[in-house]
């Protein structure tokens, strides 16, 4: 039962934690085994090459740590770099702020590169830092692909583009948290060294896994990196790798069942028609927003998230108000705004296991709930803009063709 009853199924819409799918949840719910059986390792080997897939890589070695997506940076840091290390790193909301943080807390020297909340990374910056960067002193460009605050979506692209036009060897770090499996992330196209999500994330599973995928680049910086690291550390993990029996120590199982059977979905789905999925919903998302006169807190077309939208809320409401409301009233999970923008917007998350009927309840929500706060939202129009581009965009369910 849940802590504090509401009928129904609550309603989340949180980007992260998400919907948990009854397949998963199935999967999960069984005893405790013995992972230095032979069963264990054999359900690891094939999991780990079949994460690969969500990454887009061949040749990366792929983690998964118990731990969340904070653990999976600390990871990436102190596996490739040495404490006074150059970084460069994009402040464009509280999630990049964060981790700015931990780099500097973990004793590495961060070049922060702000912007504006609502803008994405600024890449002429970049450029100008690598051209001026002749002896190599930045050892790792860190950046965020989609920032969850602010609902900013950044071009991977362009970064490994500008880093190959500069001929720069800093490795490329990536917080993929809300954009793996959910946005297009191409980790061996792109030259992406360290890249990682969260379990909780657009895997649809519990939070307590944070997968790490590292290129042999990085591995190879791994071998001479000194920042200090125990539980964290890739070499003891390709010590069991190589062994075979894949764990340094205990692992969840429920969660390893649970990895096995959101991958099984992904893939029945198509990881193409996953990513077309959640363009469609994050477009619908947009419209419904236009439509009710408000304004998306990322500032460009270029920038915007297909897994979270951020909505700027006039002066005289506070947002926070309209995520009590819709919890307390309609079992509707909304994002708070963050920091900067707290108060000034609420989140829509729209990633997961989602699809466009569920989509179209949350905006029917949030517009009573507009209404309840004193907004004067049309009740209806930003479904009926959603559910116009929806009806004209949502193709047959592929295993029902």
């Amino acid at each position: 039962m849940d802590y504090v009853y509401g009928p129904g199924r609550n309603h989340l819409f949180v980007p992260g934690p998400v919907n948990i799918p009854d397949p998963v949840i199935r999967a999960m719910t069984r005893n405790n085994e013995d992972y230095r059986s032979p069963a264990v390792p054999a359900m690891t080997k094939i999991l780990l090459e079949d994460v690969k897939k969500i990454f887009k890589t061949t040749s990366g070695t792929p983690f998964l740590i118990p731990t969340t997506g904070t653990g999976a940076w600390e990871s990436a840091l102190t596996n490739t770099l040495s404490p006074g290390d150059r970084t460069v790193s994009f402040l464009i909301g509280q999630f990049s702020l964060l981790w700015i943080d931990q780099q500097q807390r973990l004793g590495f020297n961060v070049d922060v590169v702000e912007s504006e909340w609502g803008q994405g990374a600024n890449l002429d910056i970049l450029a100008s830092k690598l051209a001026a960067d002749t002896a190599h002193t930045i050892k790792a460009v860190c950046i965020v692909h989609n920032e969850t605050a602010t609902g900013v979506t950044n071009n991977l692209a362009k970064v490994r583009r500008i880093l190959d036009n500069y001929n720069h060897p800093a490795l490329f770090l990536v917080d993929g948290v809300s954009s793996i499996c959910a946005l297009d992330f191409r980790m061996d196209e792109w030259g992406v060294d360290v890249a990682l999500t969260g379990s909780q994330k657009a895997l649809s599973l519990p939070t307590g896994m944070g997968i790490v995928c590292a290129s042999p680049k990085a591995i190879e910086a791994s071998k001479t990196a000194k920042s200090y690291r125990v539980f964290f550390d890739w070499k003891d993990y390709i010590k069991f790798y190589n062994l075979g029996t894949f764990w340094p120590y205990t692992p969840s199982i429920q969660l390893l069942y649970g990895l096995r059977a959101a991958l099984d979905l992904l893939f029945e789905e198509g990881l193409d028609n996953v990513i077309e999925r959640h363009s469609r919903l994050g477009k619908a998302t947009r419209l419904a927003v236009e439509a009710w006169g408000l304004k998306n807190c990322t500032q460009k077309e270029e920038w915007f998230s297909d897994t979270v939208t951020a909505v700027v809320v006039p002066p005289y409401i506070d947002s926070s108000e309209i995520v009590r409301r819709a919890w307390k009233r309609y079992n509707l999970s909304l994002g708070l705004g963050l920091n900067k923008v707290a108060g000034k917007v609420f989140r829509i998350g729209h990633l997961g296991n989602l699809n466009e009927l569920q989509l179209l309840g949350c905006l029917a929500g949030v517009e009573m709930v507009l209404k309840d706060v004193g907004y004067p939202v049309k009740l209806g129009s930003g479904v009926a803009a959603a559910s116009a581009f929806l009806q004209n965009n949502t193709p047959l369910i592929p295993s029902r063709i």
